[in-house]
């Protein structure tokens, strides 16, 4: 029987790439290949940083990268949050499905097809139209507070409820303007 192979893909900020690391581990344990996928970007960073030394020699284990779009850039911090969400979006869909296709192009007794592919939520654009082409299972990860999904399940009822942002006009009317893209009107 072949071993299950997982291709996993976080969201490019640090906080998600940490959560999806702990979950690519877990299921590694669990005896599935692991493709973990980054941005040029981090994966530079990982590099510089040593951070795939505790893990590089590990069987059954590969870290590859694709292009986010984004300027190139040497600095040692997060990129731009709605620029990396734009990334999401509307540029990295076609650099994963050649890798998905390449990766079970390239599979063999050593590399498994592809199995599963795990990706972070906020991916969803970028990695949903690959699972549907090559007909792969996709399960999502959702690395955030439990309060902060329900409030974004929810944002929409909030809104339609007219539920008027905290006095100071601070979180919610952020939350507002990050998925409407446009100021709470109240």
């Amino acid at each position: 029987m072949k071993k299950p192979h997982a291709v996993c893909i976080p969201f490019q900020a640090q906080s998600h790439i940490t959560a999806m690391l702990k979950l690519a581990k877990i299921l590694h344990h669990r005896g599935f290949f692991i493709t973990f996928v980054n941005s040029e970007f981090n994966h530079r960073r990982l590099l510089h940083s040593g951070g795939l030394t505790a893990i590089d020699s590990l069987p059954d284990w590969k870290f590859v990268s694709i292009p986010d779009g984004l300027p190139p850039s040497d600095a040692d911090a997060t990129q731009d949050i709605r620029a990396l969400c734009d990334s999401a979006r509307f540029y990295m869909e076609q650099p994963f499905s050649e890798l998905v296709l390449k990766l079970n192009e390239d599979a063999s007794t050593d590399v498994p097809p592809i199995t599963h592919i795990v990706g972070d939520a906020n991916m969803n654009c970028s990695v949903r139209p690959a699972a549907e082409k090559f007909g792969i299972p996709l399960v999502q990860l959702f690395p955030i507070a439990a309060c902060a999904m329900l409030a974004f399940k929810h944002y929409r009822l909030f809104i339609d409820r007219c539920l008027k942002p905290l006095k100071d006009g601070s979180m919610i009317e952020l939350l507002v303007i990050c998925l409407t893209k446009e100021p709470l009107s109240v």
